[in-house]
């Protein structure tokens, strides 16, 4: 037996064993003093020195494209602008003695959505029904719609993101088709997580590399979803259908 590599890791020693298996050709890994060697039989030297060096290229080139980014992210303030025009309506609502019948005129109500008041699934996302909700839902246009915006431009973002809240709200009606009634931006916001999962399941199937890591941006949506959007009091399907929207859309 012949000592091709010496000091390894465990990890790399036990690839560049499954490396050889696949081409037959005999070989052993055992552990030394300064980590883990690998041993080939004499006859097979040349042919498996040539099939790990190829081993170590190809992946070596996959992992310097896989780590380099796709786009630059450009820095914006979109998602702090557009808190402050939610917490400015939400100011001029909470003053307005009429806050209540705004409430009714505006909400994404399911009934009054099905009867053609389609404009309800856009006003519903500028309403709060309290200063614990607003805060929520500023914390998350902060976060989501400012990387969303820094990723599209913000032009392009912010009509990205009102679509998927939209058209969530619009899907949530005609889920409820009547008895549900709703207000909040929460339904942009996981839009806007929607979206970004679209963005980087995308990224992530245009680099090569491991194809199983496409699906971990969707898995980590769903994660948020079920973190965030599912506590008590909550439209839990109305936030499923705005990050499938943002999802789409992306």
């Amino acid at each position: 037996m012949h000592l091709l590599y010496h000091n390894l890791t465990r990890e790399q020693a036990e690839t560049y064993g499954l490396v050889l298996l696949s081409a037959n050709i005999k070989h052993a890994v055992k552990s030394g003093p300064g980590g883990w060697d690998l041993w080939v039989a004499d006859d097979a030297v040349d042919g498996a020195e040539k099939i790990l060096r190829t081993y170590i290229d190809e992946n070596r080139e996959v992992k310097a494209q896989a780590e380099s980014p796709l786009r630059p992210y450009r820095k914006t303030w979109a998602g702090i602008w557009g808190g402050l025009i939610l917490l400015t309506l939400y100011v001029a609502v909470h003053t307005n003695p009429d806050m209540a019948a705004i409430h009714r005129t505006y909400a994404s109500s399911a009934s009054h959505i099905l009867k053609g008041e389609w404009y309800r699934s856009a006003t519903a996302l500028l309403l709060h029904s309290d200063a614990v909700h607003l805060a929520g839902n500023l914390a998350g246009v902060a976060v989501f719609a400012t990387v969303v915006c820094s990723v599209t431009g913000w032009g392009m973002g912010w009509l990205l993101i009102l679509m998927s809240g939209i058209c969530g709200n619009l899907i949530n009606a005609y889920f409820y088709t009547y008895g549900h009634r709703a207000i909040g931006a929460s339904t942009a916001v996981f839009g806007a997580v929607g979206l970004l999962c679209a963005y980087q399941f995308i990224k992530r199937i245009q680099s090569p590399g491991s194809r199983f890591q496409i699906w971990l941006p969707l898995g980590a949506g769903l994660a948020l979803l079920a973190f965030l959007g599912a506590s008590t009091h909550t439209d839990i399907m109305a936030h499923l259908f705005g990050m499938v929207s943002g999802m789409v859309l992306g």
